[in-house]
C-alpha cells in the first residue's frame, strides 16, 4: 500500500464565504483554521498547503462567551524596557474587528512559513461587502460542536 502525497500543482482550490454573524469566535476560528490547512478534505497532506481561501463577513458582530469582552487582553511587546502595550479585545473590536478574526485563525495554524501561505489565503472584511464577486465565492456553513 503507498501512502498518498498532494502536490501543490494537483490542489483545485475553492472560495468559500462564511459569514460571522452571531458567531462564537473560538468556534468559528477553528472550522476556518480547517479549511485553511485542508484538513476537510481527504487528499489532506501536511507539508502542502492543500486548503481552500476563505472569506469572512460580519466579523463586526463575532461574540465572544463568557466575560473575555472584559477581561482578554492583546499583549505586544516593543523589546524596550516599559515597552509592553495591553489592548483589551472589547476596544480592538470596536476599531479593527478583522484584526481579532484574523489573530484567532493565526494562533491555530501551522507555524512557519506554510502558516504564512495558508493564513494568506484568508481575507476578512468588517462588513457584509466583499470585493470577490469574480471568484464565485460559495457560502458554507460551518459545522461547531
Amino acid at each position: 500500500m503507498n501512502t498518498f502525497m498532494a502536490k501543490g500543482s494537483d490542489i483545485k482550490r475553492r472560495w468559500l464565504l462564511v459569514d460571522a454573524q452571531d458567531k462564537v469566535l473560538g468556534r468559528m476560528s477553528v472550522a476556518i483554521a480547517t479549511i485553511l490547512m485542508g484538513k476537510h478534505r481527504p487528499t489532506y497532506t501536511p507539508h502542502v498547503d492543500t486548503g481552500d481561501f476563505v472569506v469572512v463577513i460580519n466579523c463586526e458582530k463575532v461574540r465572544l462567551t463568557g466575560k473575555k469582552m472584559d477581561t482578554k487582553l492583546y499583549k505586544r511587546y516593543s523589546g524596550y524596557p516599559g515597552g509592553q502595550f495591553v489592548t483589551p479585545i472589547s476596544k480592538v473590536l470596536d476599531k479593527h474587528p478583522e484584526r481579532v478574526v484574523r489573530e484567532a485563525v493565526r494562533r491555530m495554524l501551522p507555524k512557519g512559513i506554510l502558516g504564512k501561505q495558508m493564513l494568506s489565503k484568508l481575507k476578512i472584511y468588517a462588513g457584509a461587502e466583499h470585493p470577490h464577486t469574480a471568484q464565485k465565492v460559495e457560502p458554507v456553513e460551518l459545522t461547531m460542536k
